[in-house]
């Protein structure tokens, strides 16, 4: 692979959803009149002007989203996904009280060099070890933010031991139609936003706050990026706007990756 990441190459999709998950965190922690705020801001409405193409999701309506393909009863316990999938998770219970005993697996995909990626285990335990104390769980929720390839999902999923995974039902804010019917071929799931047509090329999504902090690309033995670390990347995205996308985007970050937000995004999907 080239040092700029040309066999992570992406095209520019039919259809591309982002997740604002920048706007709320950027507000609490520097107040909505700080230059970080507006900075955010204009870029979310700098996206969200090519209404043909890009939508921009917001946590409120995907979590409306799932909620009404409810109710469930209470899982005994929840597992989280990441940071993320965590985030999800307290999000959906605060909504519909589904999950009152939330816990987190340290799982997240990274770049493999070679063009594709892997799941990394972000915990000191491997995967299945985080998951063996959840065989004799009488019902059990794997949630995720979002399922776009299904690699963190289904990896979850076929790690859990074989008499849990018969008690599981996975929930997703938003997800790509084909990726959501692979994971429903493991347990049942429920996706708040599902986008169909080819991952990449069709419909593709990213999170907001992929675009400014370097957390969205993890790479094996290397430090991770931004999106706007990419240029082509944000060329491809948004090719009408890019120049004043990418010029965003570094000026956010400029403003708060001296601060560890910990409500954005953790790249998992």
């Amino acid at each position: 692979m080239s040092a700029d990441g040309a066999a992570y190459a992406q095209p520019t999709p039919r259809r591309l959803y982002v997740h604002d998950d920048l706007s709320d965190p950027v507000t609490r922690d520097f107040g909505a009149g700080s230059p970080a705020a507006t900075a955010a801001r204009e870029l979310l409405g700098l996206l969200a002007r090519d209404r043909e193409r890009v939508r921009v999701l917001t946590l409120g309506e995907q979590v409306e989203a799932v909620a009404a393909q409810g109710p469930h009863p209470r899982f005994e316990t929840a597992v989280g996904i990441g940071a993320a999938g965590e985030r999800v998770a307290r999000a959906l219970h605060d909504r519909t009280g589904w999950f009152p005993r939330i816990r987190g697996v340290g799982l997240t995909r990274e770049e493999d060099g070679e063009g594709g990626y892997r799941l990394v285990s972000t915990e000191p335990a491997d995967l299945k070890a985080q998951l063996d104390d959840l065989a004799d769980c009488a019902s059990l929720a794997v949630v995720d933010d979002t399922v776009f390839s299904g690699l963190t999902m289904h990896g979850v999923i076929e790690a859990l031991p074989a008499d849990a995974r018969a008690r599981t039902r996975a929930f997703c804010l938003r997800g790509v139609a084909e990726s959501i019917a692979a994971s429903a071929a493991l347990c049942p799931i429920t996706a708040g936003v599902v986008a169909p047509g080819r991952r990449l090329d069709e419909v593709s999504f990213i999170n907001a706050s992929g675009l400014v902090r370097r957390v969205a690309i993890r790479r094996r033995g290397q430090p991770p990026l931004a999106f706007f670390d990419r240029p082509e990347w944000i060329r491809a995205w948004f090719p009408a706007v890019h120049r004043e996308v990418l010029a965003l985007c570094r000026e956010v970050n400029a403003l708060v990756e001296p601060h560890d937000l910990g409500a954005l995004g953790d790249g998992t999907g």
